[in-house]
């Protein structure tokens, strides 16, 4: 024998009973509720597709990102590669192509600078 569920309304001073068609309304809007989560949620995500206003600078970590990679992930990629710790940054235009200039010091005392085009990550 299949349990019978019965909606009930509750308002202030009086209980009703709903029926079938109410109920169905309230699962199509309970359905659409929670289709539309997803949706709120990813709207308050920061992005960075977009113009105008909404653009981020140049200078920040997102406008690096669109153009490749930033100047954070370059000075992890030559420290792994080299062994060496970054003591100074600088990011140059070559032939219209962004560039980082990185300064190295290996452990034995060692100084050397690393090209690393940004749209690419190749190393020079």
């Amino acid at each position: 024998m299949a349990a019978r569920v019965v909606l009930v309304a509750y308002y202030p001073g009086q209980r009703t009973k709903l029926t079938p068609v109410m109920r169905k309304i309230l699962q199509v809007i309970a359905l659409c509720l929670a289709g539309l989560a997803p949706l709120c949620q990813a709207s308050s995500l920061p992005s960075i597709v977009g113009g105008g206003a909404a653009w981020p600078d140049e200078g920040s970590l997102v406008a690096e990102a669109r153009d490749g990679i930033t100047l954070d992930e370059a000075v992890s990629r030559a420290e792994r590669q080299h062994h060496a710790r970054v003591v100074r940054t600088d990011v140059q235009d070559e032939d219209g192509r962004k560039v980082y200039v990185l300064k190295l010091l290996s452990d034995d005392g060692r100084v050397f600078t690393v090209r690393i085009d940004a749209a690419t990550g190749r190393m020079r």
